[in-house]
């Protein structure tokens, strides 16, 4: 799914109302329709509903909402603003179809504003604002919200919470933003939709398909979009009947150190589940036993050192490295991974530990070869960017721009995890879950993306395949076992099923 921009989006809208072709308040009715049926599924006639509506298309919406409503048998009760003696188009015409309807109480707001008394059976519906506005809410509006927010109601907001942005609400007021429990958009998400900040305003999300142009959203070109099921189904590469562990690709992990051999063991195992023919571990002496016995399928490597990993690997005769779980951040394991970096001749996966120490080095990030794949969570994000970002927004406006200047992949972990590519864009996955809030987590993405390098994935189809299967196994493991009982081994127990799903 595709990601517009405020302005693609009412590109989208004009070019819809020209192709189809269809009258712009005739679309508008579409999808007051669209969010109608919505209401009148979940909340019957006789809720009690208040619908406040702006002065833009967003208001119009609300109005159309509230008439379609009261020829059902609801009876909402409807304020419109119009502060400034100034409605769109749409909205005044829907306006004069609100007061052709004598079973609606009307009230317009000019001036001075009296608010109902909002109970915890009250619906509102909240038609102030769309995805047009630029700069925080203030004066009688920013009163309005904070006022409907302390109240008790259910709310449901059109398109988007009044006062949330579309795209960047780094500048924002959050106290002046509408907190919905119900967000009920149109067509595509909005970016701002994707990052957890503004979740506590969106509440549950709806998209809502009200028909605007496929041909114009196939063809038009964006920055951000959301992977879905059916966009992996042909990334995958068939396994030849005649295929044997050779050809099969040869993945060497570099993990683990005195203590936190668990990380090493999570991160081999899920590569070994991905498909790799063969897999190496590099681990320090100390969990020789430990491994062998954990992961008999791995070919075990040990570093000179007892406890850390303390010197660069060979790589030409493996397909992928992932280096990162549980390393420690040693003096010697440092030089040893600068000096990894600087001889890799294999595509790298480089996670947790290695992220820390390359933050720790000034223009490291410089050195790594181009379509490197880092692997980083927020804080180690911030930490190898040296800013500490006050949101998402910004978080991964700065990834988008670090893998684009230095040619690599950044895949920055979360509910909505972001692969920022060496092109510019970005692409959110969709799988996932809150129960994969674990410690070792990131191991098994970093074995389940290495392991898919070795198979012969490319970096981009490797990312988006890793990503979406480590979810989706977190998705199939809630299912059996619930949010607050998994833990990351659940992950690669059903990391098959998860191939399975995809790959038919």
């Amino acid at each position: 799914m595709k990601i517009l921009t405020t302005s693609q989006i009412q590109e989208l809208d004009e070019y819809t109302i020209a192709n189809e072709p269809i009258s712009s308040i005739a679309l508008m009715e579409r999808a007051a329709k669209a969010i109608t049926n919505v209401i009148t599924e979940r909340w019957g006639a006789e809720s009690a509903i208040v619908v406040f509506a702006g002065p833009g298309n967003n208001g119009g919406d609300a109005l159309a909402v509230a008439r379609m409503l009261s020829e059902l048998g609801y009876t909402p009760t409807v304020y419109l603003f119009n502060t400034n003696g100034k409605l769109s188009e749409n909205c005044a015409i829907n306006k004069q179809r609100i007061i052709e309807n004598k079973n609606i109480a009307f009230t317009e707001i000019s001036q001075q504003f009296d608010p109902p008394h909002l109970t915890p059976d009250t619906i509102v519906i909240d038609g102030l604002f769309g995805t047009g506005i630029k700069r925080p809410l203030s004066g009688g509006y920013a009163t309005l919200v904070r006022y409907i927010n302390q109240s008790p109601a259910q709310v449901i907001s059109i398109d988007m919470p009044s006062g949330l942005m579309a795209e960047d609400n780094t500048y924002n007021i959050t106290a002046n933003i509408i907190r919905a429990d119900l967000t009920l958009t149109f067509q595509q998400r909005k970016l701002s939709t994707m990052f957890s900040e503004c979740q506590p305003f969106i509440g549950e999300l709806m998209i809502l398909d009200i028909r605007l142009s496929q041909a114009y959203i196939n063809q038009i070109d964006t920055r951000f979009s959301l992977l879905e099921e059916n966009d992996l189904r042909p990334l995958f590469k068939p396994r030849g009947d005649f295929e044997h562990k050779g050809t099969m690709g040869n993945a060497l992990i570099i993990a683990g150190s005195y203590g936190m051999a668990g990380a090493a063991i999570l991160a081999t195992r899920a590569c070994l589940r991905s498909g790799a023919g063969k897999v190496t571990l590099h681990s320090p002496k100390c969990n020789y036993s430990i491994i062998q016995t954990a992961v008999p399928e791995v070919v075990l490597q040990m570093d000179c050192d007892e406890t850390v990993y303390s010197e660069p690997i060979d790589d030409l005769d493996f397909n992928a490295v992932g280096i990162g779980p549980g390393l420690g951040r040693h003096e010697s394991t440092a030089k040893a991974l600068i000096a990894q970096i600087k001889h890799a001749q294999t595509p790298l996966v480089i996670d947790a530990d290695a992220i820390n120490i390359l933050a720790t080095n000034n223009h490291a990030v410089q050195l790594l070869p181009k379509n490197t794949i880092l692997t980083p969570h927020a804080k180690e994000f911030e930490r190898l960017s040296g800013r500490t970002n006050q949101n998402s927004y910004e978080r991964l406006c700065e990834a988008r721009e670090m893998a684009e200047r230095n040619e690599i992949y950044i895949l920055l972990k979360g509910h909505f995890s972001a692969l920022c590519i060496p092109n510019g864009k970005v692409i959110f996955n969709s799988s996932g879950n809150s129960g994969m809030a674990t410690a070792g987590s990131g191991d098994v993405l970093t074995g389940i993306i290495t392991g898919l390098l070795a198979r012969g994935y490319g970096q981009e189809d490797a990312c988006k395949l890793g990503m979406y299967l480590h979810g989706l196994a977190g998705d199939l493991a809630c299912e059996s076992v619930g949010k607050e009982s998994l833990i990351a081994s659940d992950l690669i127990r059903f990391l098959p099923k998860a191939f399975m799903r995809l790959n038919t």
